[in-house]
């Protein structure tokens, strides 16, 4: 998630050419007494905190490159600039080693999970008869498995004790909780309560959808009715959910899809298709597999926010086509948790009669307050398909998904835009009254185009101009807010609300921060237990068998890729830290303070080891991004 430099803030002195004490650009300003080398600050964790490194810093270092980012950044800031001590071909190769992307990561799914695994006849105490009968590749010998199984990482199950009874019986990881002497499955009758989770996949339906036996009556008369030039009425239900307070979706990607166009004020967007600039490159960012789409939004997180006081959510991007095959994988990103009282679900898709098929299968089989179009995605995978933003350039196929949509759903019908594709030629503000008349309740605007990523900071003033011209229809805006003052200035342009993104990866008490108008000065051990929630949850909802204890820890570790960027509120010398500030190498205020500021993979595992219990010896964790995994 590397940031560009922004302009440096009026308080924080200017650029970094005015002394030697001045903040550097794009460096989050943290109090001298804390600040430190590389070298000296892994010293300091790896001596595990009983003695603190030396903080008498020359004022070179402390501005210095190797403060302000990490090496890998480091050397692409230095391409181009003469060399010091390493000769040119020494340089590029270590530029070579920590670039790029991590093509040797793990992108199979494990194969591990499946050695010496337990029927799960057995796990299910149904041992009367096997679900797989003579094909069975499972063991049906318990005390087999048991003499290869790894010892339990706890004493305490959290399904045990949160729902009475752990459906993993001997396969759990925590199971010397809930077995008894007999290496019987005990349950707790008082506490046995229904799974909490809902909108999970039927099995018949799912039978349905995979053999093509659902059939779409409301869908295919809204999209009769849109080949044929009639426009279908709004459904009379469709009304916009009033919240108040900063709207949290986390985790959501966005991306547009943008073509050359004047400025507000320049007329409307013809309904005729619009011609495309063709599909743009991810040649400078990490391309993601199929597998790693979804890393970071998730339940488990939503909770957490929720916790802290997100308005509302909305659950991972759902691609339509896999919905209506009914692959369990793809419906797993509908659930929602009780906790989640305004919850929306998103749809990706790029045709119109697959997107208003799906919405009407949803909206008879699962509950949702809204369902929203996700035009931001901005990976090739998406765009390529005429997907996520390229939406924004396909305008004919544009109406007809929102208007076959709205016909058919009884909730409210949101979409999620960016400003466009290509950087400086912005489209949403011709698009806008066009989704208000087609029939889009509230509209969420990224202030950044599909080309810009996160070069840039998010164009507010552009988002500003869009409340206009998407009036009455409510807008909502998002990029960039990191802090209360972020949300205010955000408010003051009109907009009906706030998403948050990436602050609440950073710092997911945030809302807590808006709500209360506060700086919250969180200590290290308040933020191990926010880690430990989410474990908790993570366990309850992915299990709390080996590869649920495995898949938690996968989605905590890309968390705590993020989390090592937020800077305590007391070890900085201008509040509030913005978004795109990194933090140099810094010591914190106790062991585990500075534990949770590295950015190397492998004191993440520490972290989460403290948390789930030892690694498996063939556990494997490399970031998407170089960088992070050999810095």
């Amino acid at each position: 998630m590397a940031e560009g430099a922004a302009e440096a803030p009026a308080e924080s002195g200017g650029g970094g050419d005015s002394g030697a004490g001045a903040p550097e650009r794009g460096v989050a300003p943290i109090k001298p007494q804390y600040l430190t080398t590389k070298e000296q600050f892994h010293e300091f964790l790896e001596a595990k905190g009983q003695e603190k490194p030396s903080q008498e810093i020359e004022a070179g270092d402390r501005s210095g490159n190797d403060l302000a980012e990490p090496e890998a950044k480091r050397i692409r800031l230095e391409d181009g600039q003469p060399g010091e001590a390493a000769e040119p071909g020494e340089r590029r190769q270590v530029q070579k080693r920590a670039r790029g992307q991590n093509k040797g990561r793990p992108h199979m799914k494990p194969t591990h999970y499946d050695k010496n695994r337990l029927c799960p006849s057995l796990v299910q105490e149904s041992a009367a008869k096997c679900f797989f009968g003579d094909r069975c590749r499972f063991l049906h010998d318990v005390g087999l498995y048991l003499e290869t199984k790894p010892s339990d990482l706890g004493p305490r199950c959290v399904l045990f004790e949160t729902f009475g009874r752990c459906p993993y019986g001997v396969t759990c990881r925590f199971a010397g909780a809930h077995l008894g002497p007999e290496g019987q499955n005990l349950v707790q009758e008082e506490r046995v309560q229904a799974p909490l989770v809902r909108n999970g996949l039927d099995k018949a339906l799912q039978q349905q959808l995979r053999k093509r036996k659902v059939r779409f009556e409301r869908a295919e008369q809204a999209l009769r009715q849109l080949s044929k030039g009639h426009v279908p009425g709004p459904s009379p239900e469709a009304t916009v959910p009033e919240v108040s307070g900063a709207k949290g979706a986390p985790l959501q990607d966005s991306g547009d899809a943008q073509q050359a166009l004047p400025e507000p004020g320049a007329g409307a967007l013809a309904s005729s298709s619009v011609r495309t600039c063709g599909p743009l490159t991810d040649e400078d960012v990490v391309r993601l597999r199929p597998c790693e789409k979804r890393r970071c939004g998730n339940l488990p997180f939503r909770r957490i926010c929720k916790r802290f006081g997100a308005d509302v959510t909305c659950g991972e991007m759902a691609v339509c086509t896999n919905l209506l095959q009914g692959q369990t994988s793809e419906w797993a990103l509908l659930r929602r948790h009780p906790c989640e009282d305004v919850f929306g679900v998103q749809l990706e898709g790029a045709f119109p009669d697959t997107m208003t098929k799906c919405a009407e299968l949803l909206n008879r089989t699962i509950e949702v307050d809204f369902v929203d179009i996700n035009v931001g995605c901005p990976i090739d995978l998406v765009y390529k398909k005429g997907g996520g933003c390229a939406l924004m350039n396909r305008a004919a196929k544009f109406q007809q998904i929102v208007r076959g949509m709205n016909q058919v759903l009884d909730v409210p019908l949101t979409v999620k835009i960016r400003t466009g594709v290509q950087e400086r030629m912005n489209l949403a503000h011709r698009l806008l009254p066009e989704l208000r008349d087609w029939g889009a309740a509230l509209v969420t605007l990224h202030g950044r185009s599909r080309e810009q990523r996160y070069t840039k900071l998010a164009d507010w003033e552009y988002i500003a101009q869009c409340v206009t011209a998407a009036s009455p229809m409510p807008l909502f805006g998002n990029g960039d807010i990191l802090s209360y003052e972020d949300a205010n200035r955000a408010m003051q342009t009109g907009v009906a609300g706030v998403m948050v993104a990436r602050g609440a990866l950073l710092k997911p008490w945030l809302f807590t921060e808006i709500k209360e108008q506060r700086h919250w000065d969180i200590s290290s051990s308040e933020r191990l237990a926010i880690l430990q929630d989410f474990t908790h949850y993570g366990l309850e909802h992915w299990g709390s068998d080996t590869q649920g204890v495995e898949k938690t820890r996968r989605f905590l570790l890309e968390w705590l890729s993020f989390l090592c960027r937020y800077v305590p509120v007391g070890l900085l010398e201008r509040l509030p830290q913005r978004i795109n500030e990194r933090p140099p190498y810094y010591v914190g205020r106790d062991y585990l303070e500075t534990l949770m500021a590295s950015q190397r993979a492998a004191d993440w595992i520490r972290i989460s080891e403290m948390l789930l219990g030892p690694v498996p010896p063939d556990f494997v964790f490399l970031p998407k991004h170089k960088a992070n995994a050999y810095k």
